[in-house]
């Protein structure tokens, strides 16, 4: 179990390793800066590229879908006339 001591800038972890305390101001400020220069953002051209290969394989799976769900439509007629009469 984790030793706390009330005020201490330092606590102790499981492993017995200090960990320090930060407020969540000074937390989201690390997030800023490591969103900023840690992460590699896409260009526009790539976004935009993307986004054209996302509408793309939307369509051609839309396609797909129709095609195989009119197939199964023309199955399940065809079994349900033959065997209701």
């Amino acid at each position: 179990m984790a030793a706390l001591v009330r005020g201490a800038f330092f606590y102790l972890e499981e492993a017995d390793q200090l960990v320090a305390k930060i407020t969540p101001g000074e937390f989201i400020r690390q997030v800023r800066s490591e969103g900023i220069a840690k992460v590699a953002w896409p260009s526009a051209r790539e976004t935009r590229t993307t986004g054209i290969m996302v509408l793309i394989m939307t369509a051609i799976l839309a396609i797909f879908f129709f095609i195989v769900d009119g197939a199964f439509t023309v199955v399940v007629h065809f079994l349900l006339n033959n065997l209701a009469g």
